[in-house]
């Protein structure tokens, strides 16, 4: 199997994992490569670019606008915990089971506050501080990118 081979096989498995958790963009580091995959791009890189075909037009973005606001002054709380990798955020240990938090709860710091699953590993998320849940942005298998407030301790 060549070269090339081998980094389709990637490039679909990542395309693969981006259509499963509704990703925009994905990208992957192992040693001195890098490669990204991403539905808003017309370029895959890794070492070299490679061209791919270029997405399909998107819808208008007003309604998307609308919702960027309350997500920006969540980002900017100084509560905020955000994640640290792009992945599905799941709100309990296991299905069925009783979720790590709700709204109000008090939490201390390093308390399990959700999972962040990225690539079949699933992160514990812990609380960087001690305080009330204000707000829990993400809901249970939502889809998140890395930046994304989660969640809002008082």
């Amino acid at each position: 199997m060549s070269k090339l081979d081998i980094d389709k096989d990637v490039i679909r498995e990542l395309a693969e994992i981006m259509n499963e958790t509704g990703l925009g963009e994905i990208e992957v580091e192992h040693g001195s490569s890098r490669l990204r995959v991403s539905r808003n791009s017309s370029v895959a890189s890794q070492a070299v670019p490679q061209m791919v075909a270029a997405p399909a037009p998107l819808a208008p973005a007003a309604p998307a606008a609308v919702e960027a606001a309350p997500a920006a002054d969540a980002a900017s709380h100084p509560g905020a915990v955000k994640s640290p990798m792009v992945g599905t955020a799941y709100l309990s240990p296991e299905p069925g089971a009783a979720e790590f938090i709700k709204v109000g709860d008090s939490v201390s710091q390093g308390q399990t506050l959700l999972i962040v699953e990225a690539m079949k590993t699933m992160n514990p998320i812990a609380a960087p501080k001690g305080g009330k849940i204000l707000d829990v942005l993400v809901s249970d298998s939502q889809p998140v990118e890395f930046g994304q407030p989660l969640v809002i301790i008082e």
